[in-house]
């Protein structure tokens, strides 16, 4: 099962805050913005420092997208 953070960067855009900011105010490395942007895996903890910046839920910002094989297997 693969994770999208579109709804992260839909976030970012609604509340008006870059990509900058956002690293600033969670405290972790553009290593990890560019881990979200490529759809990589990301550790909790950095998932717990977005959240609790932009005062939301792990829901909010992620979404699991089933694999093809589970799709066919269903």
């Amino acid at each position: 099962m693969a994770i999208t953070y579109k709804k992260l960067f839909h976030l970012l855009i609604d509340r008006g805050i870059s990509s900058s900011e956002l690293t600033e105010k969670a405290g972790f490395s553009g290593n990890i913005l560019t881990r979200l942007r490529r759809g990589q895996y990301v550790s909790l903890e950095s998932i717990e420092k977005i959240c609790l910046a932009l005062d939301c839920k792990a829901d909010d910002i992620l979404e699991f997208i089933p694999d093809e094989k589970e799709n066919e297997n269903g």
